[in-house]
């Protein structure tokens, strides 16, 4: 499946909070919606989930008008919206028959879902009792309860520690493995790079970066290079280069940074030479990388200002 976001734009009355927003999420690969507070992110996901209607644009499903009584969609919230003093498996239950499944399915669904996330104990608890990240579980199980199309997931790993998000992590990627369209928006930027191919950023309510990770961090200049020295020889290593006129004449910048090297290149296209430089030394070499940036720091540069 493919959902198509064309110059979807949204006004509250006279401030426009998203400005032709357009982007594409195809099935099977987890899709990350990104932006800071205020980015109007919450809007176009509430416009998805049909919560609110676009002053104008349109939203496509395999290159048709989007037909949400012919499809199932799952939506977890930033704001929770479960009921702290209901049981968890009666209100897993209930939620899952508002959504068209009958009793026993939803039953036998609920109690996987409490099994895979290792909740099981919690069933014939009031979810007030649980802890923050126990009851973040229980809103993603009642997410996707209901076998979704489409599954949409506003800050799904608050609150948890890295157990609990491993474990939501891999029953997200199981939706995607079943071809799912997942999206998500989360401000934990180290999930959303383990997690996702595709990125969309927007900021003050238009996009202002889409993409493949992978592609971004390749668009940045690739002159910026980590050297590690066998056994830390970071300085003996530095010793060796800093005189030699093959090294001055393409290298910037050099620092050692604990026990490896910081090379800016003055061309990009001199790494060849560098590792030809490098093999000639008497000091052995563990590793040799491009420095990428991170997602955090492009997320920085792209939505900071």
């Amino acid at each position: 499946m493919e959902l198509q976001v064309k110059d979807l734009c949204k006004s509250f009355g006279t401030k426009q909070v998203l400005k032709d927003i357009s982007f594409t999420v195809n099935s099977g690969e987890a899709f990350g919606y990104l932006g800071r507070n205020g980015a109007g992110k919450t809007t176009s996901i509430r416009i998805l989930a049909d919560i609110f209607r676009a002053d104008s644009g349109e939203i496509l499903l395999d290159n048709k008008p989007i037909d949400r009584s012919k499809i199932r969609l799952g939506y977890l919230p930033e704001e929770r919206g479960l009921y702290p003093k209901s049981k968890v498996g009666e209100q897993m239950i209930y939620i899952a028959e508002l959504r068209g499944m009958n009793r026993s399915a939803a039953k036998k669904s609920a109690q996987q879902l409490l099994e895979k996330l290792e909740a099981t104990e919690y069933w014939d608890k009031k979810l007030e009792t649980l802890s923050k990240g126990n009851q973040q579980k229980i809103q993603l199980a009642i997410a996707v309860l209901h076998d979704p199309d489409i599954v949409i997931l506003d800050e799904p790993f608050s609150g948890l520690d890295p157990v609990n998000a491993k474990m939501l992590r891999d029953l997200v990627s199981e939706q995607v493995a079943k071809g799912k369209l997942v999206m998500f928006s989360s401000h934990e930027m180290s999930y959303v790079e383990q997690f996702c191919e595709h990125i969309c950023i927007i900021n003050k309510g238009m996009v202002a970066l889409d993409g493949r990770i992978k592609e971004i961090k390749r668009s940045y200049p690739r002159n910026n290079i980590s050297i590690l020295p066998e056994n830390g020889n970071a300085d003996a290593l530095m010793k060796s280069v800093s005189n030699l006129a093959n090294w001055n004449s393409m290298v910037a910048s050099s620092k050692i940074c604990g026990e490896e090297i910081i090379v800016n290149l003055l061309d990009a296209k001199d790494k060849c030479k560098l590792l030809q430089l490098l093999a000639s030394q008497p000091v052995g070499i563990d590793s040799v990388q491009v420095i990428e940036p991170n997602l955090e720091e492009i997320f920085v540069e792209t939505a900071g200002n």
